[in-house]
């Protein structure tokens, strides 16, 4: 299963078959208080610098999310897009779950675009899968409905089902759909992640979906983060997960690590050249 992507220059595939394809996380303002009243301010500077950053860390895909309270999102979204794609040529996901900002956004972008997100909810499904098809574009699956995510894997799936029975049958190809079963902190129940392996894992078996998620809410509330956050990278890696959301600067060793154990990595020379560079 191959997805496709592209800014206006560049191309990026995804697949199982393929190294992990890295998208970068940090154009978001969630937990960040500069980037949060840069955005309230309109000021785009700080979105510019963080594409160029993570661009030089190798980031393949730059996710792009400006949802913070009292900004007009339909209005800073696209302009957010126009301010990334002046400063790098990577193919861009569009983050937001507000109709009209991604209309808005999907006008301005210029190549096949990955839309983030849309839900097993009816209303999401019924609003954001009719962008997806006139745009032509990839679009995220998040595994959670009206009764919010599933404690088990068979709800996970059950959800992923229903989205691409429901994107498939409007004419979006099931290569344009990316699922993601949502990581949840483990402090409150060690079974969490094991739950959502499992439900990686049959995703790709029974649904063949190339798989995406952000890795990092899996150690919320626990020492040494890093630590766990790149271990659990590296198992939903090797179960299913092409495609993660991450900080690139900081797990890409990991990944490169992963990939050449995976087979991913011929000859091990992304690996070679990264330690090469690293070491210089």
């Amino acid at each position: 299963m191959e997805t496709r992507v592209s800014s206006a220059t560049k191309e990026v595939i995804i697949s199982g078959e393929r190294p992990t394809v890295l998208i970068g996380e940090r154009i978001n303002p969630t937990g960040k208080k500069k980037l949060a009243a840069a955005l309230q301010a309109g000021d785009l500077d700080l979105v510019r610098q963080e594409a160029l950053a993570q661009v030089q860390a190798k980031a393949d895909i730059l996710d792009v999310n400006v949802g913070i309270p009292e900004v007009d999102e339909a209005t800073l979204l696209p302009r957010a897009i126009r301010a990334v794609m002046d400063v790098v040529d990577v193919p861009l996901s569009i983050d937001s779950s507000n109709p009209k900002a991604l209309a808005a956004a999907l006008e301005t972008y210029r190549g096949k675009a990955l839309i983030n997100s849309v839900t097993g909810q009816n209303d999401s499904l019924e609003q954001i899968l009719p962008l997806v098809k006139e745009h032509q574009a990839a679009v995220v699956g998040l595994t959670m409905d009206e009764e919010g995510i599933p404690t088990d894997a068979d709800g996970r799936v059950s959800i992923a089902r229903k989205i691409v029975e429901r994107a498939t049958a409007m004419g979006i190809p099931r290569e344009d759909i990316i699922i993601d079963c949502l990581s949840m902190p483990t402090a409150a129940d060690n079974k969490t992640a094991i739950v959502i392996i499992e439900a990686i894992r049959r995703i790709r078996a029974e649904l063949g979906l190339n798989q995406t998620m952000g890795t990092s809410n899996v150690s919320f509330g626990l020492p040494d983060r890093p630590l766990l956050n790149s271990a659990f990278l590296a198992m939903v890696i090797q179960q299913g997960v092409t495609c993660p959301v991450v900080d690139v600067a900081k797990v890409r060793p990991f990944v490169l690590a992963t990939d050449a154990l995976l087979g991913r990595d011929m000859y091990m020379q992304r690996y070679i050249q990264a330690f090469r560079e690293r070491d210089k």
